[in-house]
């Protein structure tokens, strides 16, 4: 597996980055890995790195994002934190992985049984987790499907809270940043969505 230098990673389309997570995620789940030999990585990214996308997921445990879609050192960037969620720090973070490094793709990932969701469902309040978890409140508020149990002892109801959680994230994106918005419309770079199922293994794309 080559490491990526700055000309393989221009070459590529953001359709084509999409794609090779797409198959990293499949390698991941038939335990197909490929080989690296992660101490020559180590000496060819030294000098410099060129990851051709940034993921922004949950800080779950199960959910390394350079597992589950296979790649090394220097492949991607990756922006972890509870719930996935957006803030100024993490946008200025997504600005620089696109418009300066050259990423061609941002994926906002979420994941099934996801904790920090569960919790925000549950209207856990708890020192400094509680401002973390208030940032979904809106979120829950926009899941009007499910009319009874809506707490995190439903897992439909958890699901779909994760769901529109990615999608408005990704709309947050959008419109908090004039400088990827201006990325997206010229056709430079790609913004969309996932789910890891911890069950599976199986990330589930989806359109923003």
């Amino acid at each position: 597996m080559r490491t990526l230098t700055k000309e393989l990673r221009d070459k590529l389309t953001p359709e084509e980055a999409i794609e090779v997570l797409r198959r990293g995620n499949e390698r991941f789940v038939n335990n197909l890995n490929a080989h690296r030999n992660l101490l020559e990585q180590i000496n060819v990214t030294a000098d410099g790195q060129y990851p051709f996308a940034v993921i922004l997921s949950c800080m779950d445990s199960r959910t390394s994002a350079e597992l589950i879609f296979d790649q090394g050192l220097g492949d991607i960037f990756s922006i972890r934190i509870a719930g996935n969620i957006l803030n100024e720090d993490i946008l200025g973070s997504l600005e620089f992985t696109t418009k300066v490094a050259g990423s061609k793709i941002i994926l906002v990932l979420g994941h099934t049984k996801c904790g920090a969701i569960t919790s925000a469902c549950n209207n856990v309040r708890l020192g400094n987790l509680t401002k973390l978890l208030n940032k979904l409140r809106l979120v829950i508020e926009n899941e009007t499907e499910t009319k009874t149990q809506r707490d995190g002892s439903n897992p439909s109801f958890v699901y779909n809270v994760t769901k529109i959680n990615v999608q408005m994230t990704i709309e947050k994106i959008r419109e908090q940043s004039p400088i990827i918005s201006e990325l997206l419309k010229g056709g430079e770079i790609k913004l969309v969505g996932g789910i890891y199922d911890v069950d599976t293994g199986i990330v589930e794309f989806f359109a923003d």
